[in-house]
């Protein structure tokens, strides 16, 4: 239930679909309806300048911060799912990756580089069918095709959000002993996943990687509307009001 209600969430969480409404409005009702059509209109102009979606990235990936320690061979890096498009991935038969292949891809770096000793891949599917794309099943057989030996490489495929993917690696990490832990995801992920995994006993360090916020002074960005600035905007939104949602629920801890 959570679940679905999380996707119904992210509708309402879209500038689009503010600006929608809105316009909706505008164009059924009699009373206020150039106000409503305008305050649409600011809307939709709005969340789609990069100033704004900036500022919103910005202010969601500030509580990322890397702990991660160069002078120590971590028993095991977490790798978080949510790079791979499991749509493209079942089309293909290949891999097809999102905005964020940068977490398999900063995994595999530290295990060629000796940083790590193995590596957990966390990433299920939402999809029930039993013939769908696995990420974390996807991204092991990838990691082989790059010469990383599959004794190195654990999954756990029953994850299907980040409290979840919390509560399955923390089993597997259990029951393997390991000490010492670094986490690898998004940044602006890294708040809400490194709380997830306090809430269920375990504080490894932290890597963020995919960082989206420019670091280009406002003053200085452009103030014309682009698709890609809105969407950006939408991500930040949405995972904002995830962390207020999942601390709310006793999800993800401080």
């Amino acid at each position: 239930m959570f679940l679905f209600l999380s996707k119904v969430l992210d509708i309402f969480l879209a500038p689009l679909s503010w600006a929608l409404l809105f316009l909706l409005i505008g164009a059924l009702t009699r009373r206020r309806a150039r106000a409503w059509t305008v305050l649409g209109l600011l809307v939709l102009y709005a969340f789609s300048t990069e100033a704004v979606s900036t500022a919103l990235m910005r202010a969601t990936e500030a509580g990322a911060v890397s702990t991660f320690r160069k002078d120590v061979t971590y028993d095991a890096v977490i790798v978080l799912g949510g790079g791979l498009d499991p749509t493209a991935t079942e089309r293909s038969g290949r891999p097809e990756y999102n905005a964020a292949p940068e977490r398999i891809l900063r995994g595999f770096e530290l295990l060629r580089e000796g940083r790590a000793e193995r590596l957990l891949i966390s990433g299920g599917s939402l999809d029930p069918r039993p013939e769908a794309v696995v990420e974390a099943d996807v991204l092991s057989r990838q990691l082989q095709s790059w010469g990383i030996p599959a004794e190195r490489i654990f999954t756990e495929g029953r994850s299907r959000n980040t409290r979840e993917n919390a509560v399955e690696s923390e089993r597997i990490i259990r029951k393997q002993g390991w000490k010492t832990l670094l986490l690898v995801t998004s940044a602006a992920h890294m708040p809400r996943a490194a709380g997830c995994f306090a809430a269920v006993g375990l504080r490894p360090d932290t890597l963020p990687v995919d960082v989206r916020a420019s670091s280009t002074p406002l003053k200085r960005m452009s103030w014309l509307p682009r698709a890609g600035n809105i969407n950006q905007s939408t991500d930040a939104l949405r995972e904002l009001a995830g962390r207020v949602v999942y601390q709310r629920r006793g999800w993800a801890v401080p």
